[in-house]
């Protein structure tokens, strides 16, 4: 059955946009997401979170489909456990971005993202992970970061918000990394060039669905690129108000069900779930095939 609506792709952020701060999924929102897999839309997650830190919830209900992940620096095949495809930060540029950042604002507690399936979260002493469910390992310096390639650096400060941090690395970073902002205490060094809507660009391409079929939601500065790039962008209540700037539509809060709100009003009435539940992260949202 042809989609109700003009969009058959619907991107969404999982912080702070699909998933509420605890982690989970409400019934109304995997309704909301089983209505539209029952159109034929099909769902994409766009998430800064790297692939090994989605594949769990993947995994755990057995799901197959694309993710993209590492804000846009992978895009994941969770039915083959393997990436379609991912580029990687090099680590001597990563040091001399950092050293540049430290020059300007002090010292700065470092963590990073390894590339592949199973790569770790290393985090160096003094970093507190802004996410206490996901997990990280712990490296006594710095230079244990760089043991194996990387899909980008995580940066906090100790007194800075993340603005003003966001903004220093900015003004010295230059062609070494592109700067992301993804949350709370999420201040994030990746490739340069790639964003959010490289990783989406990709997926969309491999899933034969143009900008112009694509509706993204998001609540962070780094969901920019993303709305750029999609026909309609959607920003939720909780957004950072640089998202909302440039937002088509803003709905309610993740905590408020925002995604579902606008999947109802789009795709009309609301599947009924066989077994309710609220689930961490629910993957069969990501049932697609290409």
């Amino acid at each position: 059955m042809p989609a109700p609506t003009a969009f058959s792709l619907i991107a969404t952020d999982l912080d702070g946009t699909l998933l509420r701060g605890d982690d989970t999924l409400s019934d109304r929102s995997l309704a909301a997401l089983a209505r539209v897999a029952q159109t034929g839309a099909r769902h994409l997650v766009v998430t800064g979170r790297p692939a090994p830190r989605v594949r769990p919830f993947l995994d755990d209900l057995g799901c197959t489909g694309l993710a993209v992940c590492g804000q846009g620096a992978q895009v994941y095949d969770a039915g083959a456990d393997r990436l379609l495809w991912s580029v990687t930060l090099d680590r001597e540029l990563a040091e001399t971005a950092l050293g540049k950042i430290e020059a300007e604002v002090g010292e700065v507690y470092a963590a990073v993202d390894q590339d592949g399936v199973d790569g770790l979260t290393l985090i160096e002493p003094g970093y507190v992970m802004p996410h206490p469910t996901l997990p990280a390992v712990r490296v006594e310096r710095r230079s244990d970061l760089w043991e194996r390639p990387i899909s980008k650096v995580l940066l906090r400060h100790p007194l800075l918000s993340d603005d003003a941090l966001a903004a220093a690395a900015r003004s010295v970073v230059g062609s070494l990394a592109t700067v992301t902002m993804s949350g709370p205490g999420t201040v994030e060094l990746q490739p340069c060039g790639v964003t959010k809507a490289t990783g989406l660009a990709l997926a969309a391409e491999h899933l034969g669905v143009s900008p112009a079929r694509t509706i993204a939601f998001g609540d962070m500065p780094n969901d920019i690129p993303m709305f750029d790039w999609a026909a309609h962008g959607v920003a939720m209540a909780n957004a950072h108000p640089e998202l909302k700037a440039v937002a088509d539509e803003v709905t309610t809060s993740n905590e408020d069900d925002g995604v579902a709100v606008v999947l109802e009003r789009l795709f009309g009435g609301v599947a009924v779930l066989g077994r309710q539940r609220s689930a961490q992260y629910a993957p069969k949202t990501l049932s697609i095939e290409p």
